[in-house]
């Protein structure tokens, strides 16, 4: 059986959902089957870097430093001119593209060299309410545009399906829902001794823990997610907040920590990798981003049994069943947040069964290898 060459175009290989994703799909697509090439641009930033750690599991890795996130017309007509030049020379079968500028260039480009497959996933749209009307409508248009030259939208959560079609992007038979998932076996409870990694963090055994893991970014909006750890705290003496991540935010989140008083029962890791066992010693799970297409953290926060209070962001709707296996709100609901927050504190077996719940709903739908599966399944039907 012929190979199907498949080239993966993303626009950072930072620690994060999309990324990591991608890393995945790359990585565990059968070898006998697909020869994969994932290219991506240069930059990085305070959110880390998966491009040694994609050569350490020997994926093959083309890095394009014309490729960058902010709008550069000059670096993105190097960027569309060279990827038109690759696409002719190695002559992919499938183009598949990742995040916002990757997914813009990396279709016209496919479009122009007459690449046969041309799949765009959409990890949360690029257009959001938090941004100005008339960028909104641009990168609306733009979308618009490279839906034209798409075999298939990719989309993470039914929220992103209904909000590109509302917006005029595409068509119904376009898109295809498949879940941005995770290696389920890795995030067990049971593989942890819980007291070792408090120890090792300087928190207290019988501390109620509350835990954030994400980017200190204006998307994930940990300023409000102190907000609501102020109130827990002043309120409920024995409880400590553990933060894992970094960002551009860091400096503020850690100036309102100290402000709110709650600093000296804050530990901030910065960028770590060893996250299921981070999310081991913790007692609950809080999430405030802003706009999202499946936050991979929830999932991983539910598959290690922790309840999780969250935004209503998007695809969150989709994960956390309120009252079942986790709590929603509406964004800037902090006093609510924080005054359920303290319920399931002083409540922890409310906190178990709304955890192992929620584990039982990860299980379903968000298993690595039925993601595989699909994505495998797609291409196939496009290549014959």
């Amino acid at each position: 059986m012929d190979h199907i060459s498949v080239m993966h175009l993303i626009t950072r290989l930072i620690v994060g959902g999309a990324q990591e994703n991608t890393l995945y799909t790359a990585a565990l697509l059968d070898p006998a089957r697909y020869k994969v090439q994932v290219i991506s641009g240069a930059q990085t930033g305070s959110e880390g870097s998966l491009i040694e750690e994609a050569r350490q599991q020997g994926i093959p890795l083309g890095i394009l430093p014309e490729l960058v996130r902010q709008i550069s017309p000059l670096k993105d007509l190097q960027a569309l001119i060279k990827l038109y030049r690759l696409l002719q020379r190695e002559p992919y079968q499938v183009l598949h593209t990742h995040s916002s500028k990757a997914g813009i260039l990396g279709r016209l480009a496919g479009h122009l060299a007459g690449t046969p497959v041309i799949i765009h996933t959409v990890h949360g749209w690029s257009f959001h309410d938090y941004m100005s009307p008339w960028l909104q409508k641009t990168y609306i248009l733009l979308e618009r545009w490279m839906a034209h030259y798409t075999q298939a939208l990719v989309a993470v959560s039914q929220k992103d399906i209904d909000k590109g079609l509302q917006a005029g992007i595409g068509r119904p038979d376009q898109y295809h829902l498949i879940r941005s998932a995770i290696p389920i076996e890795q995030f067990d409870a049971s593989l942890f001794d819980r007291g070792k990694i408090r120890q090792a963090l300087g928190i207290p055994e019988q501390a109620v823990v509350i835990g954030f893991v994400g980017r200190f970014s204006p998307q994930k909006n940990p300023l409000d997610w102190v907000r609501v750890a102020k109130q827990v705290g002043q309120n409920q003496k024995d409880v400590f907040f553990l933060m894992v991540g970094d960002g551009p935010l860091r400096d503020q989140v850690e100036a309102q920590l100290l402000q709110a008083g709650i600093r000296d029962r804050t530990v901030l890791t910065g960028l770590r990798r060893d996250i299921p066992a981070l999310l081991a010693c913790m007692d609950m799970f809080m999430h405030t981003s802003l706009w999202e297409g499946v936050p991979r953290a929830i999932v991983q926060a539910l598959c290690i049994e922790l309840p999780v209070l969250a935004y209503s962001a998007d695809g969150v709707q989709e994960i956390i069943q309120n009252g079942e296996n986790g709590y929603i709100f509406q964004p800037g609901e902090v006093k609510k947040m924080a005054e359920v927050c303290e319920h399931l504190v002083q409540h922890p077996e409310l906190r178990k069964a709304l955890g192992q719940r929620g584990r039982e709903r990860v299980m379903q739908e968000f298993d690595l290898q039925k993601m595989i599966a699909q994505i495998s399944a797609l291409y196939e039907q496009f290549v014959r």
